[in-house]
């Protein structure tokens, strides 16, 4: 896969004859509304590694080299026979290597879903998805769970290989994270004990894969309860064979002040869960000043800490997947326009602008004015800043990473992951006699399980971990994902 960049008088049919695609090709992997209205600065994915150019009269290396964007010692590299040659002649052919995605390795990705996710954006989100986070069952002070319905989702997710999580938030009635909601449930064991209780009797109702905890905004004098609360909720789950995900704040430090922050403490929790959700995204949001939504510096300096207090390989990176238009000048409180990354490139053509790109930021953006004569910002993501950021998945030897959210289709970003990384499909949480601990620390009873799991089941390798839990080897089959 290879990612092109448009230029000022390009036509997605020039595009396509230089690259050898068809239009309906580009239009259909790039979500284009206009295909003969497009704007400079535009990415397209293209499904190609390499092209072959004919030479024609006036041709030389050095020519041939720059029309394509490549180096001359590509060229020579990918035509061997070539390297000694003089001088090359028309109608001689050339392999021009294109700077194409490569794949990395595996990757584990989760997706936030609201249940009004539409049936056609889970079926174009689910293959590239390991787990699918229903978001969300808000708790409530007594400790129930307000019911939200899952059914219709849930039932496509197993024909995908997708394993479904639910997830719980401290949201109130209001719509808002409440710290005061977190902390009542927080400070009362009781409460606590019904909460795991119906959490228990909903995995076990809907067949959920395991458990997302977002609870954000607080108290920071809560934070040896929240790790509490989560040890409790982990020494119920675990035993019956659950996955634990935890959603944490960007933080840079351990020391990092903000109700935010403060109450996420990666390692204690990092020693708890299974995954953890880093949520390294929103430095652009709402309410706040025009920047990118995840400028990859500050979210590479998240994960250098992350990595630092969690194994690496339980983090999940957070990747958004929405846009924000702010009216200018910015003023403080004034909320931007949220818009999905295709609405981005839209409007960009809407209003004939040139789309730009932010290499500090690594994220693309640009300015228009409106029919009232304001002037706008907008930030967004495309293929080349999601490629960025994917990369540090690679570099930090992460899991993968998870989107929020899924309840809007941009294409792009699935085909860049996928020409990527494996998305991981088999895993398993399988049992045997043995604690986590054990298999960690004594690989000999490692192996042994593995074949177990193997020899009884007939099972193939699992593609990653296996997580050992105290289930009956009934209860591991049901949650293999082989199956």
């Amino acid at each position: 896969m290879f990612i092109y960049t448009t230029k000022t008088g390009d036509t997605l049919y020039e595009i396509g004859k230089r690259y050898g695609v068809s239009v309906e090709q580009i239009v259909l992997d790039n979500q284009i509304s206009s295909p003969d209205k497009i704007v400079a600065g535009m990415d397209l994915v293209l499904p190609i590694d390499s092209i072959t150019h004919t030479v024609v009269r006036g041709d030389n290396f050095y020519k041939i080299a720059r029309q394509y964007g490549v180096s001359v010692q590509d060229l020579i590299f990918a035509n061997p026979e070539l390297a000694m040659a003089r001088y090359i002649t028309p109608g001689m052919e050339i392999v021009v290597p294109l700077n194409s995605i490569k794949k990395l390795g595996d990757a584990e990705v989760n997706g936030y879903a609201y249940p009004t996710i539409s049936d056609q954006i889970v079926g174009q989100t689910a293959p590239y998805l390991t787990y699918m986070a229903m978001f969300s069952y808000q708790v409530k002070p007594d400790g129930t769970l307000y019911k939200i319905d899952t059914s219709r989702v849930l039932q496509q997710l197993p024909s995908y290989d997708v394993k479904p999580l639910m997830v719980i938030t401290n949201i109130d009635d209001g719509g808002t994270f409440s710290s005061e909601l977190a902390s009542g449930i927080l400070h009362s064991t009781s409460v606590q004990e019904d909460l795991i209780a119906n959490i228990l009797e909903i995995l076990r109702r809907n067949n959920y894969f395991g458990i997302d905890v977002d609870f954000e905004y607080l108290y920071p004098d809560d934070r040896e309860l929240y790790i509490s609360f989560l040890q409790r909720l982990a020494d119920a789950i675990k035993p019956e064979g659950y996955l634990l995900s935890v959603a944490v704040a960007p933080k840079i430090s351990s020391t990092q002040q903000g109700t935010l922050y403060e109450a996420h403490d990666y390692n204690a929790i990092g020693k708890i869960v299974d995954r953890l959700i880093v949520m390294t995204y929103e430095w652009g949001y709402l309410y706040g000043p025009p920047l990118a939504v995840a400028p990859i510096g500050p979210v590479e300096q998240v994960l250098q800490y992350a990595v630092s207090e969690v194994d690496s390989r339980k983090i999940l990176m957070g990747m958004p997947n929405y846009g924000y238009d702010w009216t200018l000048p910015y003023v403080s409180g004034k909320p931007a326009r949220i818009l999905t990354n295709v609405q981005a490139v839209d409007q960009a053509i809407k209003h004939g602008v040139n789309i730009q790109y932010d290499e500090k930021s690594q994220a693309p953006f640009y300015n228009y004015v409106d029919a009232q004569g304001r002037r706008h910002i907008v930030w967004f993501d495309n293929a080349r800043s999601t490629y960025a950021r994917l990369n540090l998945i690679k570099k930090y030897n992460l899991a993968g990473a998870s989107y929020w959210n899924l309840n809007s289709f941009f294409k792009q970003n699935w085909l860049v992951l996928d020409a990527m990384y494996n998305i991981v499909k088999k895993w398993c949480i399988y049992a045997n006699m043995f604690t986590k601990k054990v298999i960690e620390k004594w690989l000999f009873w490692y192996l042994i399980s593995s074949v177990i799991c193997k020899k009884i089941y007939n099972w193939k390798h699992c593609h990653n971990c296996c997580v050992a839990t105290q289930n009956s080897f009934a209860k591991a089959k049901w949650n293999c994902l082989l199956f």
